[in-house]
């Protein structure tokens, strides 16, 4: 490995350093968006039991307010429990949004770099290029200087790759799952609003 890294050259290391940053970013998104830590099975029904039975308590909108992002969700509406219909969804969508947000932190990043690991291995190439036009000298060719810039050229290309496709497939599979889990929160969300206005019996 260190070889190869040798072989690359200098333009090697920042996408070196994008693997890395997008492996955390991987590991990170994988373990934070288990839909059991985003809205957890059950969380509605355990909720709704708790307001037909006490109403809306300071207890439960404090447990509910420091707990995943979908009880955050269900704090917010019962806040505004003694509103209409229409405030309470409002709520609901105020704080779906910053849900959201939470949701898709890191994403960015991940696009990001599977969009610039490519445009890192052109950059590996273009300085492989140089390399080899370095090699052509007057009195002939430098036949290291000449598998040096091939080496560089050849690695950092597909290294490039390497770090884009899988951050690729991962982005768009993050970016699904959370559009997933805040179409589910969602409809958890207004389920909660009729039983709170009495349009439903149970969840």
């Amino acid at each position: 490995m260190l070889a190869i890294i040798e072989a690359a050259g200098w333009p090697i290391w920042p996408l070196i350093l994008a693997s890395v940053v997008a492996v955390a970013i991987i590991i990170e998104r994988a373990y934070s968006l288990r839909a059991r830590e985003v809205a957890p099975p059950g969380l509605l029904l355990e909720t709704v039991k708790h307001f037909q039975e006490r109403g809306v308590t300071q207890d439960l909108l404090t447990r509910l307010a420091d707990g995943p992002p979908l009880a955050r969700i269900f704090a917010t509406a019962l806040k505004n429990a003694h509103y209409s219909r229409e405030v309470m969804k409002e709520s609901i969508e105020e704080s779906g949004r910053a849900v959201t947000h939470e949701l898709d932190r890191f994403l960015t990043s991940l696009g990001t770099i599977a969009s610039m690991a490519p445009l890192l291995g052109l950059l590996g190439t273009v300085v492989g290029m140089i390399e080899i036009f370095g090699a052509q000298t007057a009195t002939g060719t430098n036949p290291g200087q000449l598998a040096h810039g091939i080496s560089i050229a050849l690695y950092n290309t597909a290294f490039g790759l390497i770090v884009a496709i899988p951050a690729m497939i991962f982005y768009r599979y993050f970016r699904a799952k959370v559009e997933a889990l805040v179409v589910d929160m969602e409809q958890q969300a207004i389920k909660l609003v009729e039983i709170v206005h009495g349009d439903r019996k149970q969840a």
